[in-house]
């Protein structure tokens, strides 16, 4: 069995960002219980921003984009020493993978670092996966790890996801805000709550939250993966996650599956603005595999770009879609309703490929 866990900052620095060497020892030793009973594990672990502040004596995490660069580079360093320390009691040896969503948007990335990720686990190593904050930027990068540690459970093949956190589980509410709140312990894969935006508020020193975390978990579902959301502290989370014991919130697997590229199309990517059709339209993207056509755009707003990703929107408001934009918004507005045969020279015959867009549940948008 292979399994994906990602550990968040809060569950294994203090309050102050310092490495709390007993998580990760804790985290060694349930991996090592799984490896001593023939399973492969990846780690995808927060928390080098928050160590690089508290190595470098800072107050608070840093709002600035280069700072925070340079600080997650001094801190991925210690934050790789203290797995490795604790891995080597056990046997075992770990090995850093930075990663940023050209690995997983570009065929060519994507297949070297599956077949880096497999090679590894072959040899019996365990990979600990980070984004590559260090020279990531606000165009290229994530923010946080949830979603890429779905990405990495869908490339290497995962059967269960496991993101562990400072909390039990998803709740009906905020426990911390009411006491009436009550642990949900299974969702399956039709239910609204992978739907929704969640509280996307955390501990302060990472870049997640719940909500990031219900995105995962909606990703590893669209990836055909059973994933969960538990507490770290919790004896056995792994080996009791990857049994199907009911140890947090678990997420059932979705029939239907998309590739890593969709996966960052749909979940992960950056959205630059929406674009909005009609009945017909819609109904020609949702019943089969086809490319949207300036014929059937009523409106579009947003100043994308060609490569930019965009929702796609039903006449009612509603969200049905995403896809990356092959046209500006502004060749957009300028061809809406127009035949193919009647665009300029030079325009694209179609807003979004085939191949770009992704088809959802119907949600109606934020705000």
């Amino acid at each position: 069995m292979r399994i994906v866990a990602k550990i968040g900052t809060a569950s294994i620095t203090d309050e102050h960002g310092v490495i709390n060497i007993a998580a990760i020892a804790r985290l060694a030793d349930e991996v090592a219980t799984l490896r001593n009973r023939g399973d492969e594990v990846v780690i995808v672990s927060s928390g080098a921003v928050a160590a690089g502040v508290a190595a470098l004596g800072m107050a608070e995490r840093p709002p600035d984009m280069p700072t925070i660069q340079a600080v997650s580079a001094v801190g991925q360093s210690r934050l790789v020493e203290a797995y490795n320390v604790e891995f080597a009691r056990h046997g075992l040896v770990g090995a850093q993978l930075l990663v940023d969503p050209f690995d997983f948007v570009h065929r060519e990335q994507y297949l070297h670092l599956r077949q880096t990720m497999n090679r590894l686990l072959e040899l019996g190593v365990v990979p600990v996966v980070n984004e590559n904050d260090a020279i990531a930027n606000d165009e290229l990068r994530y923010g946080d790890n949830d979603r890429i540690a779905a990405l990495i459970a869908n490339s290497v093949g995962a059967d269960v996801l496991v993101l562990l956190t400072d909390m039990d589980g998803v709740f009906t509410a905020d426990p911390r805000r009411d006491a009436s709140a009550t642990l949900i312990p299974f969702v399956r894969s039709e239910d609204p709550l992978l739907s929704i935006s969640a509280d996307a508020g955390g501990s302060g020193r990472g870049s997640g939250g719940m909500a990031s975390k219900l995105t995962s978990a909606r990703m590893a579902s669209w990836s055909g993966i059973r994933s969960v959301i538990a507490l770290a502290s919790r004896p056995g989370v792994l080996a009791g996650s990857a049994s199907n014991e009911l140890v947090g919130t678990t997420f059932e697997p979705h029939e239907r599956t998309l590739s890593a590229r969709k996966l960052w199309i749909a979940f992960a990517a950056e959205v630059a603005g929406a674009i909005v059709v009609d009945d017909g339209a819609q109904r020609a993207l949702t019943d089969r595999p086809t490319s949207l056509l300036p014929k059937g755009v009523t409106a579009a707003t947003g100043d994308f770009e060609p490569g930019d990703v965009v929702d796609i929107e039903a006449s009612d408001g509603r969200r049905f879609g995403r896809g990356i934009a092959a046209l500006s918004g502004a060749v957009v507005r300028e061809s809406i309703g127009m035949h193919t045969s009647d665009l300029p020279a030079g325009v694209a015959g179609h807003v979004v490929r085939r191949d770009d867009l992704v088809v959802l549940e119907p949600t109606t948008r934020p705000g």
